[in-house]
């Protein structure tokens, strides 16, 4: 893989990870435009390593509004680390039943079928932007304070089904975790700076569990035990890191074009374009 080819896709990923627009899927559209296999361990290697990226500009964008909010005082501390911990099981339960779930309807239940399988399948893709990209224009039409709780601030039950949304998403590349955490908290009635925050305090606890079961995957391929030699090993490392930098960067771009969006009521606009990058898809595919 050359620099151009880390620089678009570092670039990609950086957006539209933090982006509702599904990173994952723009990323895996980039690779398939450049004749990259999508589902290559070094590949998904480099995929998580940009992941990375993004999540340092998650905790560097918001480390200052978290001082305040998280980490004002230690019943603070509690009360959101306890939505955090609840949303996160949340999401671990509804994840694995899914896998469970998708593993029986595409694989019979085949012992060596991973999820990474589906990587490349442009129909999947597709329909997981639609999904979301409908969901995200339904929420734009909520009220911050319109929820069926009565209560426009982040609870237990808002937290557990944030976290089984986010559950939802994780076997589906196309599925963009960020938008449909934020619009669930839109619908529930959740004040969008708090939902913005509480989706990407869940990402950052998140990413670090996908980033070891993808350097295990990594570990056991067939590239690392055929070649057996720390060369190898180093030869697909380092441009990961190098994209991860660029991720970074990237990433902290998208952030603040984000905000600015959802803050001015623009969340919308993000819905609309997932609609026609399905369709893009489709037609890439």
């Amino acid at each position: 893989m050359d620099f151009l080819q880390i620089l678009i896709l570092a670039i990609v990923q950086g957006v539209a990870e933090l982006l509702p627009v599904s990173s994952s899927a723009h990323v895996i559209v980039a690779e398939k435009l450049m004749g990259i296999d999508p589902t290559t361990p070094q590949m998904t290697l480099l995929l998580v390593m940009l992941h990375t990226g993004t999540m340092f500009a998650v905790i560097i964008y918001f480390w200052k509004s978290w001082r305040t909010t998280y980490f004002s005082s230690m019943p603070a501390f509690r009360n959101n680390a306890l939505h955090i911990i609840i949303a996160t099981l949340v999401t671990g339960i509804v994840g694995l039943v899914m896998l469970a779930l998708i593993k029986h309807l595409f694989a019979g239940d085949a012992p060596d079928f991973e999820i990474e399988h589906l990587f490349g399948n442009a129909r999947l893709m597709a329909a997981s932007l639609a999904t979301v990209g409908v969901l995200i224009i339904v929420s734009s039409r909520f009220p911050e304070n319109g929820n069926k709780l009565g209560n426009a601030r982040l609870s237990i039950p808002i937290a557990a089904w944030i976290g089984a949304v986010q559950g939802l998403c994780l076997p589906f590349r196309g599925f963009s975790r960020s938008g449909a955490t934020i619009s669930t908290g839109l619908i529930l009635g959740v004040v969008r700076r708090q939902s913005e925050e509480f989706s990407f305090a869940l990402a950052v606890v998140l990413t670090p569990a996908v980033i070891a079961k993808e350097a295990y995957r990594l570990y056991k391929s067939h590239v690392i035990s055929a070649a057996g030699q720390s060369p190898e090993l180093l030869h697909l490392v380092t441009p990961s890191l190098f994209g991860m930098m660029l991720s970074f960067l990237a990433g902290l771009v998208a952030l603040r074009w984000l905000s600015r969006w959802l803050e001015q009521g623009r969340w919308h606009y993000f819905g609309a374009y997932c609609l026609l990058a399905s369709l893009v898809v489709l037609w890439v595919g």
